[in-house]
């Protein structure tokens, strides 16, 4: 055994110790972040769904999280996204998580979300743009306010009081439907350009009224839908939000107004916040690099006292380590590390000497010079 083994074993890893995010305890502090697949028919999991988060549930992540999944047909990022809106979305859903939940008890969180202005779009591999509403595989957008994600595109329709009160009952809809399903968390999407982040982001925000202007107001439709979504679940279930820290755009959301939303929020009873960047504005920019996202997650953890999840190009696992033990994030979530290599978890606790829960038909898989990584069941 090498002595940096040795030594890992000892200090017992930051990363695989237990913590708890509302009332639902979570084994370690991997979480497998939302990632849209776009292989849906109709808003409804088939089995391309049943196999990809069946794979990712014995992954020895603490948490699955279930893509973005639009609370109306509208709301979808394209033709092909996942939905929760009525009951053919909600039986296939439930096909799925059956077939899941048979292999794995690990608990699941779903992403509900509306994509607003930058909905009606083609699937990512083929060439990227908008359908128009009178195209076979497009609808009206619709938005705060009326300006396209880009100027090429038709500007969507502004949400009216019909429209708003339509659309955050439709979130509380879906939230029942997920509790029916037995999901153990919602997490509200409020980042990457989407309806939620169109009303707090200045620049796609332009509306006259309380919903627009100052601070207070772009915030006021986000959390008068967070609000209904928290007294839709169940008390005893967890509901957290992912925001985009900043829109990486001059004169757009920025951290000081993140931070204000974060504690808003949790002063409605979030559970936790997952801080992520910008998809609002095509000018973003947008410095990639290795823990960029790090420090819009260290700011917020300072600023409120929910557990705070970072995102974004975290593959090391003593990168990953890091992040945690010295206090910048409570949890890291993966996304395309995941997809790459599904069972890094398992590896990171290889690495670091940690022990990781593996299904029993795969324990005789460990490699011998690691022969007490695996618990059985």
């Amino acid at each position: 055994m090498s002595e940096q083994r040795k030594e890992a074993i000892l200090s017992k890893p930051a990363l695989f110790t237990p913590i708890k995010v509302g009332r639902l305890d979570l084994t370690n502090r991997i979480v497998i972040a939302p990632m849209c697949q776009y292989s849906a028919k109709d808003g409804c999991m088939n089995d391309w769904h049943l196999v990809h988060l069946g794979h990712l549930a014995i992954s020895g992540a603490a948490l699955l999280t279930i893509e973005a999944t639009a609370v109306v047909p509208e709301g979808r990022i394209t033709y092909a996204d996942v939905g929760l809106y009525d009951d053919a979305t909600e039986a296939a859903m439930r096909r799925t998580l059956e077939a899941v939940r048979y292999c794995s008890d690990v608990p699941i969180a779903i992403q509900l979300n509306h994509a607003g202005r930058k909905a009606s779009t083609e699937v990512p591999w083929k060439k990227a743009h908008q359908f128009p509403p009178d195209s076979p595989l497009g609808w009206q957008t619709e938005a705060p306010s009326a300006v396209p994600y880009q100027d090429s595109q038709l500007p969507p329709v502004a949400l009216d009081r019909d429209g708003l009160l339509r659309v955050r009952e439709a979130f509380v809809a879906a939230t029942r439907r997920a509790h029916r399903l037995g999901i153990d968390a919602i997490q509200l999407h409020v980042g990457h350009g989407y309806l939620l982040h169109q009303f707090i982001s200045p620049l796609s925000n332009r509306r006259e009224d309380e919903y627009g202007g100052s601070l207070e107001n772009r915030m006021r439709y986000p959390l008068e839908v967070f609000s209904a979504v928290r007294e839709a679940f169940p008390a005893n279930k967890t509901v957290t939000v992912r925001i985009s820290g900043t829109d990486w755009v001059d004169g757009g959301w920025d951290l000081e107004q993140t931070i204000a939303f974060s504690q808003a929020v949790e002063a409605l009873g979030c559970d936790a916040i997952h801080v992520t960047s910008g998809g609002l504005h095509p000018a973003q920019q947008i410095p990639v690099g290795p823990n960029y996202q790090v420090p819009l997650a260290r700011a917020v953890k300072e600023a409120v006292r929910m557990p705070v999840v970072t995102v974004g190009l975290i593959t090391e696992f003593q990168q990953a380590e890091a992040i945690i033990s010295t206090g910048e994030a409570d949890l890291i979530a993966l996304a395309r590390t995941i997809l790459y290599d599904p069972r890094w978890p398992w590896h990171a606790a290889a690495e670091l000497g940690a022990r990781i829960h593996a299904p029993n038909p795969y324990l005789r898989s460990q490699p011998r010079r690691f022969k007490e990584l695996f618990e059985s069941e």
